[in-house]
């Protein structure tokens, strides 16, 4: 250990602090004795305190643990990481006791997988998630570097492959340089393996129908040989082709021709004998075909569009026909559309992800929707509260317009072990849902089950008790086995004392039930009591057979889902079909409110309706039509960048039979449906895209002849759903530019817009796109990238370590440096408590001496019981109180003869014992003992003793008082 100090020209201050010590000591401080000396002590110490931490007193001792961090690339194309970790273990057993590791994973992020501390390292394996799809060891080695704490001897060692493709780690280098850092470098070993891969394809980002164009395909290749390229249209093949590869870069140019309007994602493939590694085979592009409009219709019923087709072919218009379970899940399917169709299509059988898809087209990418009625369509269809129902201009909720029957519902949901997940947390919203749709006269009650029942919820009127219901719903766990008996016994029983005009149990289970008899008898009280019930049977585990008998027999619905974001659709249908209130079945001829644009087609008188699907408009949207309820039969609104209509009768003919034969239905559907198509026709704006490493570089131009706007962003939405909204930087009059960051390689569909003034600009909705069409993990690299790392490590003043020698990684000269403690506030601390104690000795007068006596005896009990007997202490005490008496006295006379005292009497002389007083004997003979003594007369008055008169007029003055002292003290000791 050491000292030192940061400012030791303030030592100086030591020496007049010295003489200020000597001279308060040698001259009259106003204290005398041990007083003096504990004060000046006391300040002196105070002093030197202060100037010991004004010089900035340190201690240090020198310091030679080694800190190491070992930065793992756990990137895809890093073949091993396993043996980089095993291999960071090996090198960490040859560290000294004190030195310290940590691990470090780098991926896209950086993440900590140890600390930095002495703790060996364990071979556990990698544990922190990092984004494989791209390597930025610049982050990792930022992270790294955060870790260190101390001052010396620290290293970093990448275990890299060195195919660094976002970020530059060189930087990162030149800054740990700064700090003084090394960084030591580990290549992972390469394969060389046959890799055919396709590098790009270009194509022109806008096209005309029947226009011919070119795909440019760029391919590299390690080995020569024969491979066949295929072209696809929207995952349709086009064509095919038989090349030659050569090693290196190949490229090819393929003849396409433009049939379908709309936007088309192209894709081409490569197929080669002996490639070892598939994942780079494909490439993507995007173009826009313009032309007629197309439309999408998805019909919930197979055959059941006859009416919508032949009004679209009147109106020359495209369109295509699908299943709901037919519905893409890819956003670039949808973009190929200018509008879609529902077609009394029930919301079971759209899944979850498809409904956000389409909303998500609706509202940025400006593609139209219309939905058409009927019984399985609307409220009916179990939209409510779903994606769908928020792009539509009209709300499945009836807003207590009608009187709805009074429902007992009783919610029976399996809680076992199986539906731990996505699948309780599905049935719990739909669940939710449910409730949510029950007015409050409605009763509900839901019991979860595993191998027994549990109520969560009895059941209760809702009332204003809403939020209580759904708190105690989202509450459920999973856990345990399965029996669906109990707790449709308990339903049943709990539902017989439920008064409501409508009674019903919904049961959910995705498992097989322990007990499957008694049954029958359930089935037969629930008939007898005008039950009914609906089972749902989730995925292939569930006991299909037995849910569907039971809801055969309770004259209820039965549902098989694989899909099980379909559940919430299912559950809120059940509810709208229990009510029954949403179908009006009773004939009218609509009422023209808002035709707006469309009066012309509408004119003319209109057709008799004989049903539709109730539903209330939104306060926003546009009712067209509507009933004498009055509840709106054709209503319309904007939504987003897009236009949506909403028509609740049927076109099938069931209800509309007038509607559909009469001779102007064609004209008014096609006014539909062309008002949904989006309102650009061409892209004011012509976009480039240039990618490197993860990020994305935006250049927008602006149209010859369209004003620039003063604010412009580009709205980037991918696979996830998730939109990302990048600012554009005008960069110069007309030119915009931005940049955005990918975390996976996909599809993304680019809408731009922004503001000119208070209007709002759009620009070009799906026009364009870009594709990232694999991890650049898995391009084949042409530069030396163990020449890359040993530049690293050449910046830095490091090492390139071999795999043969692990223990090399601590074998580096240490320098030792100091670790420094400041001792300024210990110092400052105690000078305060010695300040309090240099108060306590100067302002307190207080027996010092005659305390520590008594504090030295209570602390040593021995030397009291070791002293002398009992009667000699008595003989002892006495002489010594007669000692202090006696230079009490010569004190007394002292002061008086400063004080120039005059009396008759003789002055007691310096030194000589204080006289005492005579006492006549008590008895008569002057030899004899006497008794106790008399006890002493009052003093004379001072008239008297001045008079010479009185007893103690030969005294000197103050001895009479001292006298009497002397007396009373011997009087106290009798």
């Amino acid at each position: 250990m050491g000292v030192q100090f940061n400012h030791p020209w303030v030592l100086l201050l030591l020496i007049p602090a010295a003489a200020g010590a000597f001279y308060a000591y040698r001259s009259d401080f106003r204290l005398h004795g041990g007083r003096k000396k504990w004060a000046v002590g006391l300040r002196a110490t105070i002093v030197i305190l202060l100037i010991l931490a004004l010089a900035g007193f340190q201690t240090f001792t020198l310091v030679k643990n080694k800190e190491v961090v070992f930065l793992i690339d756990r990137s895809a194309s890093m073949e091993d990481t396993d043996a980089a970790l095993a291999w960071a273990a090996q090198a960490a057993g040859a560290k000294g006791e004190q030195d310290s590791i940590a691990v470090v994973s780098a991926g896209l992020d950086g993440a900590i997988e140890k600390n930095l501390d002495p703790l060996p390292l364990s071979n556990g394996g990698a544990r922190a998630e990092v984004n494989a799809s791209f390597t930025h060891l610049e982050k990792g080695l930022q992270l790294a570097g955060s870790l260190f704490g101390g001052k010396g001897n620290q290293r970093i060692i990448v275990i890299s492959d060195g195919e660094e493709n976002v970020g530059d780690s060189f930087s990162a280098a030149r800054t740990l340089k700064e700090r003084g850092i090394s960084v030591d470098v580990l290549q992972a070993p390469t394969i060389e393996r046959k890799d055919a891969a396709i590098e790009s394809l270009h194509l022109p980002e806008k096209l005309y129908r029947a226009e011919s164009f070119t795909f440019e395909v760029a391919i590299r290749s390690t080995f020569s040989g024969s491979a066949e390229l295929r072209l696809y249209e929207d995952n349709r093949e086009i064509g095919r082709k038989t090349v030659a590869l050569e090693r290196g870069e190949n490229r090819f140019a393929l003849q396409g021709l433009a049939k379908e309007p709309g936007l088309h994602r192209y894709k081409a493939e490569i197929f080669m004998d002996g490639d070892e590694q598939a994942a780079n085979n494909e490439s993507y592009a995007f173009t826009r075909v313009t032309g007629s409009p197309r439309v999408l219709i998805v019909e919930g019923k197979p055959g059941t569009s006859s009416n919508l087709e032949n009004a679209l072919k009147s109106g020359l218009i495209q369109y295509a026909v699908t299943e709901p379970g037919m519905l893409p899940v890819e956003m670039a399917k949808y973009a190929g559309y200018d509008s879609i169709i529902f077609n009394n299509v029930s919301g079971e059988q759209v899944g979850g992800k498809q409904m956000e898809l389409i909303e998500q087209a609706v509202r940025s990418y400006g593609i139209g929707f219309m939905m058409v009625g009927g019984e399985e369509s609307f409220g009916m269809g179990g939209y409510f509260k779903t994606p769908i129902e928020k792009l539509l201009p009209v709300s499945m909720e009836l807003q207590g317009k009608r009187e709805i029957p009074s429902l007992g519902l009783i919610l029976v949901i399996d809680r076992s072990g199986s539906m731990e997940g996505d699948k309780i947390r599905l049935a719990k919203e739909s669940a939710m849902r449910t409730v949510e749709m029950l007015r409050s006269k409605d009763t509900v009650g839901v019991v979860a089950f595993d191998d027994r029942p549990w109520w969560v919820v009895e059941p209760t009127k809702l009332g204003d008790q809403k939020d209580d219901v759904l708190a105690k719903i989202n509450s459920i766990p999973s856990a345990g086995g399965t029996d669906i008996y109990p707790a449709v016994a308990d339903a049943t029983d709990k539902l017989l004392g439920i008064e409501a005009q409508r009674k019903h149990i919904i049961l959910l289970t995705d498992g097989q039930s322990a007990i499957n008899s008694g049954y029958n008898e359930l089935l037969n009280t629930m008939n007898d009591n005008h039950m009914t019930m609906s089972t749902v049977a989730v995925g292939d585990g569930a006991d299909t057979q037995l849910l569907e008998s039971l809801a055969r027999g309770a004259k209820g619905r039965y549902y098989f889902v694989k899909d099980a974001t379909t559940l919430p659709t299912i559950f809120s249908r059940e509810a709208a079909v229990i009510a029954r209130t949403y179908i009006v079945d009773k004939p009218f001829v609509p009422a023209l409110v808002q035709p707006g644009d469309w009066r012309e087609s509408l004119s003319g008188g209109l057709p008799t309706i004989y049903g539709y699907v109730a539903a209330s408009a939104k306060s926003t949207a546009q009712t067209v039509l509507a009933s004498p309820e009055p509840d709106p039969l054709l209503a319309r609104w904007q939504y987003g960048s897009g236009r949506t209509v909403a028509w609740t009768s049927d076109l099938t003919g069931k209800w509309s039979r007038d509607w559909v034969n009469w001779p102007g239905f064609p004209n008014a559907f096609a006014d539909m449906v062309k008002w949904t198509f989006p309102q650009f026709s061409a892209a004011p704006f012509e976009v480039s895209t240039t990618m490197k490493g993860n990020e994305v570089y935006f250049e927008v131009a602006a149209s010859e002849g369209v004003a620039p706007p003063d604010e412009l962003e580009a709205v980037i939405s991918g696979e996830d759903l998730n939109d990302a909204a990048v600012p554009l930087i005008q960069t110069s009059p007309g030119i915009y530019s931005g940049v955005t960051a990918v975390r996976e390689p996909g599809s993304f569909l680019l809408h731009l817009q922004g503001k000119r003034g208070d209007e709002v600009v759009e620009g070009g909705g799906t026009g364009t796109g870009f594709v990232i069409p694999y991890s650049p993990e898995y391009r084949i690299v042409t530069e030396d990238a163990g020449e890359k790392l040993a530049k690293l490590a050449d910046l830095t003043g490091g090492r390139v370590l071999a795999w043969e020698a692990p223990g090399a990684a601590f074998d580096f000269p240490v320098q030792p440096h100091k670790s420094l403690r400041s001792w300024e506030r210990a110092l400052l601390i105690a000078a305060l408590l010695l300040w309090l104690a240099d108060i306590a000795v100067r302002r307190l007068a207080l027996p010092w001496g005659r305390m520590a006596e008594r504090l030295a005896a209570a602390a040593m009990p021995w030397r009291r019981r070791g002293g002398t007997p009992a009667a000699a202490e008595a003989g002892a005490a006495p002489a010594g109180a007669d000692a202090r008496l006696a230079r009490l006295a010569v004190r007394k006379s002292r002061t008086a003869s400063f004080y120039g005292a005059e009396g008759g009497g003789d002055t007691i002389a310096p030194g000589e014992p204080a006289p005492r007083t005579a006492r006549p004997p008590a008895g008569g003979t002057g030899g004899e003992p006497a008794g106790p003594a008399p006890r002493a007369k009052p003093a004379s008055p001072p008239q008297e003793e001045a008079g010479g008169t009185g007893p103690g007029a030969a005294e000197a003055p103050g001895e009479g008082t001292l006298g009497r002292l002397l007396e009373a003290k011997r009087r106290g000791r009798r």
